[in-house]
């Protein structure tokens, strides 16, 4: 179940390697530990996708951003990453700060040329209702 969303403003596409931002990501995921030291995210359903929003409007795109010192053509980047039930509040403060680390070292290159603004949420699975899986990967890795 964990996965990793990223939504990000379509002007961003040419000045980021997303496809090398999402293995990253997933790297860092598999390096999460418990409390016992056990890995938190079992390295078959570690799962990162990205999606550029071609429509997007951010910030103040006119006359008060560009006289604050912006040029109106602001970016978002937003990771939400979702997980089971189960972990402790520390495992998920972990997650959520190993994964701004990786993504805040990645774009920092962008952060110095434009404006930029960049979330990352942790959601926990509420009660599921219903739950199926079939994979053949989670054998791979055991």
């Amino acid at each position: 179940m964990p996965h990793v969303v990223i939504l990000y403003t379509g002007n961003l596409e040419p000045q980021i390697n997303m496809g090398q931002l999402c293995r990253k990501l997933a790297d860092t995921m598999l390096r999460v530990r418990a409390e016992d030291g056990s890995q938190v995210f079992p390295t078959g359903g570690v799962r990162v996708f990205a999606y550029p929003a071609p429509h997007y409007a951010v910030a103040d795109g006119g006359a008060a951003g560009i006289a604050a010192g912006g040029d109106g053509d602001y970016g978002f980047i937003y990771l939400n990453l979702r997980m089971g039930r189960g972990r402790s509040d520390e495992v998920k403060k972990q997650a959520g700060d190993a994964l701004l680390q990786c993504a805040r070292e990645h774009l920092q290159p962008v952060f110095d040329k434009r404006h930029l603004g960049l979330t990352v949420q942790v959601d926990e699975s509420p009660g599921q209702v219903y739950d199926a899986k079939y994979s053949n990967l989670h054998p791979l890795f055991r």
